[in-house]
């Protein structure tokens, strides 16, 4: 996709602000390019006609809405490097494929976009009426093809950050209107290897930084004090609760009203609960061809790579964030399970 904008003449929060339109501008047109496809289900065949036709167009256009969206990392955190007058250093590119053909938690597209399917099933079964029920699995659909298109462009901008040597984090920008969960967050400065938090229709982006102290606030990106206070008390009511907004309205922080989180997919692996994927893991897939070749090469298993067995988890982004001890070694996990080529 790429980042329409030329850094020596605008800011890094500039930048960020026209990165966020970009990414949100694909997430709408993917969502658009869904709808069409939707209305061409057959009612009386729900299942037979997904299967056949509909379901996957779908999956392909969600795939491709995933991959343009990855595709202007890199551009972006150079653009931003070089608005801060830095020559971007970076130890790989980011695997664009890395990012397109699988959900955000892990599972792969087909499985999660079939699931709008199962919605309209059960809302007919529940005696809703055809046009009611097919719009409930629309909606459903809307939502999961705009989250993950968006999780997509996030994902693969936390590696490119990772990847460059540069930038050592990142802040938190919102964009209103905004949850509770992203307000809280708002303006949170975050070293290179955090994860990013968030959620379904969630519209925060990273914007690359040089000097990070983690865990500050930078209320040049977003003062969330200042955006409560801006809302009417209906808002504030809506967003946060009647009882937490009165709180916070009381003097009580932000942060201890709202708890955010997110759910992320989970596998039982050294020891301990990991974030990982199983996307590439099959036979086919990237990721167990080269841990075969790496099994091969080691003597492990014969040159043919007859007995081999995947039994490494393929982990996420987020987790190898965590695990590593060093840029050196998250940069080295990154290449490793597929991320940076």
């Amino acid at each position: 996709m790429g980042t329409p904008v030329q850094a020596q003449r605008l800011t890094p929060e500039e930048l960020a602000q026209a990165y966020y339109l970009a990414q949100a501008k694909q997430a709408r047109r993917t969502s658009n390019q869904v709808q069409a496809l939707w209305q061409e289900l057959d009612r009386r065949d729900l299942t037979g006609s997904w299967e056949s036709l509909v379901g996957p167009q779908i999956v392909r256009t969600v795939a491709l809405g995933q991959a343009a969206a990855a595709s202007g990392s890199d551009e972006y955190i150079a653009s931003v490097a070089a608005a801060e007058g830095d020559i971007p250093d970076t130890s790989g590119r980011v695997r664009v494929a890395a990012f397109a053909g699988r959900a955000a938690d892990g599972r792969s597209l087909d499985s999660l976009l079939y699931l709008p399917v199962i919605t309209t099933k059960q809302s007919l079964a529940a005696g809703l009426d055809e046009v009611e029920s097919m719009m409930r699995g629309l909606t459903q659909l809307l939502r999961m093809a705009s989250s993950e298109v968006a999780d997509a462009g996030r994902g693969a901008t936390g590696v490119a950050i990772a990847a460059s040597r540069t930038i050592n984090g990142y802040i938190r920008v919102v964009n209103p209107p905004a949850c509770a969960r992203c307000i809280i967050l708002a303006g949170k400065e975050y070293g290179w290897n955090a994860g990013f938090q968030r959620h379904p229709k969630c519209d925060c982006v990273h914007m690359p930084a040089k000097l990070i102290k983690r865990g500050r606030h930078h209320a040049g990106a977003f003062d969330s004090k200042a955006y409560f206070h801006s809302l009417s008390s209906v808002e504030q009511n809506r967003i946060f609760t009647v009882a937490g907004a009165q709180a916070i309205r009381d003097g009580a922080s932000i942060s201890s009203v709202v708890n955010a989180r997110r759910g992320i997919y989970t596998a039982d692996a050294y020891r301990r609960r990991l974030a990982a994927t199983r996307e590439g893991t099959t036979r086919r897939g990237a990721f167990y061809r080269s841990e075969r070749a790496a099994a091969i090469a080691r003597g492990r298993v014969p040159a043919s790579g007859r007995g081999f067995q995947l039994r490494t988890p393929r982990l996420l982004p987020e987790e190898i964030y965590r695990l590593a001890g060093s840029r050196d070694e998250a940069i080295t996990m990154l290449r490793r399970f597929g991320y940076l080529t």
